[in-house]
C-alpha cells in the first residue's frame, strides 16, 4: 500500500520528459520547398554501340573445323569456322586452268597478227609500185584484219577467264569465318560436321570490345528536362552496392516508344518513353555485363 502513491507521480514525471524531449527534437519547419537531389530518374541497361555482333557463315556447305570457343578471346581477321574447301579449290583450278589456256592463245594470235600485218602492208606497197596485183594485196589486207579481230576475242576470253578466277578465289574466301574485329565469342551454335547456309542463322554471337554505353528510357514527362551533355549518375539497379559510375548524355532519341525496362505489362503497355544513351565519363574499373540493368541520376541544372 505504501508503494503506490510513489509510482504514480514517477510515471507522470516520465511522460513529462519524454514529451520534453520530443519537442527538443523537432526539426525547425523549413522557411522554402527542399531542392531535388537530381532533375530525373531513368532506368536503364548496360550495351554497347551496335549490339552483339551474330556471325553467319556467308556460304552454304558442311563445317569442316570450329577454332573458336564460347569465353575465347578473338582478334580481327582470325578463323572462326571453315567449310569444306574441296569444292571452291576445284572450281578454282578449273578457272585457272581456263585463263592460262587463254592466255597461251594470246601469244599464238598476236604472232599471227603480227605476220599478217607485215604481209599487207608489203603487198600493198607492191601493187603501188606495180610489182604486184591489188587483189593480192585485198586479201592480205583481209586476212590481216580477221587475224586482228581473232586476237581481240581472245584477249576479251582471257579476261573473262581472270573474271572467273577472281570468283572462284572469292567463293574459296566465302567458305571461311573470320572474326570481324576483336573481342569475345559470347556464344557458339555449330559443330564440325553441320550443313549450314547463310540462312541457318548465326554460329556465333560475339561481344566486340568496344566502349560500354547506357540506354536509358527517358519518360516523356522528363524529356524537356533531360538534355545532351548532361552529368549522370549510375547506379547498379540490383543492389549489389556497386560504387556509382560517372557518365553523361550522348545524345537523346526523337522517337517515343513502349518501355522495355517495366516489369509490369500493364505498366509498360502505358508508359511512353524516349531512349536516351550515355558515355561513361571514364572506363567503368569494374566489369559489366551487357543487359546488366542500372539506375540513372540526372544531375540537376
Amino acid at each position: 500500500m505504501t508503494l503506490r502513491p510513489l509510482r504514480l507521480p514517477l510515471t507522470l514525471l516520465a511522460a513529462a520528459l519524454l514529451a520534453s524531449c520530443s519537442q527538443d527534437d523537432a526539426p525547425a519547419a523549413p522557411n522554402h520547398a527542399a531542392t531535388p537531389a537530381f532533375a530525373a530518374v531513368a532506368r536503364g541497361r548496360i550495351d554497347i554501340e551496335g549490339g552483339l555482333l551474330k556471325l553467319t557463315m556467308p556460304s552454304d556447305g558442311v563445317v569442316a573445323q570450329v577454332d573458336a570457343h564460347e569465353g575465347d578471346h578473338v582478334h580481327k581477321g582470325q578463323l572462326l569456322a571453315q567449310l569444306d574447301l574441296e569444292p571452291a579449290k576445284l572450281a578454282l583450278d578449273t578457272a585457272l586452268a581456263e585463263q592460262h589456256q587463254a592466255e597461251a592463245q594470246i601469244g599464238t594470235l598476236e604472232q599471227r597478227a603480227k605476220a599478217a600485218e607485215l604481209r599487207a602492208s608489203r603487198l600493198e606497197q607492191a601493187a603501188k609500185a606495180g610489182a604486184g596485183d591489188v587483189q593480192s594485196s585485198d586479201d592480205a589486207r583481209e586476212a590481216a584484219r580477221q587475224a586482228q579481230a581473232e586476237l581481240t576475242n581472245a584477249r576479251a576470253a582471257a579476261a573473262l577467264a581472270a573474271q572467273k578466277v577472281a570468283g572462284a578465289r572469292y567463293q574459296l574466301e566465302l567458305r571461311s569465318l573470320h572474326a570481324p574485329s576483336d573481342g569475345e565469342i559470347v556464344q557458339r551454335m555449330v559443330q564440325p560436321g553441320a550443313t549450314v547456309s547463310p540462312a541457318t542463322g548465326p554460329l556465333f554471337v560475339m561481344l566486340p570490345d568496344s566502349p560500354r554505353i547506357v540506354r536509358a528510357e527517358l519518360n516523356e514527362s522528363f524529356v524537356g528536362v533531360v538534355h545532351e551533355g548532361m552529368a549522370a549518375e549510375v547506379d547498379d539497379d540490383s543492389g549489389s552496392g556497386l560504387a556509382p559510375l560517372k557518365a553523361h548524355v550522348l545524345r537523346i532519341g526523337r522517337v517515343f516508344g513502349a518501355s522495355t525496362l517495366e516489369d509490369d505489362p500493364q505498366v509498360r503497355a502505358n508508359t511512353r518513353s524516349v531512349e536516351c544513351v550515355l558515355t561513361f565519363d571514364q572506363p567503368p574499373s569494374t566489369p559489366l555485363r551487357i543487359g546488366q540493368r542500372v539506375l540513372v541520376k540526372f544531375a540537376p541544372k
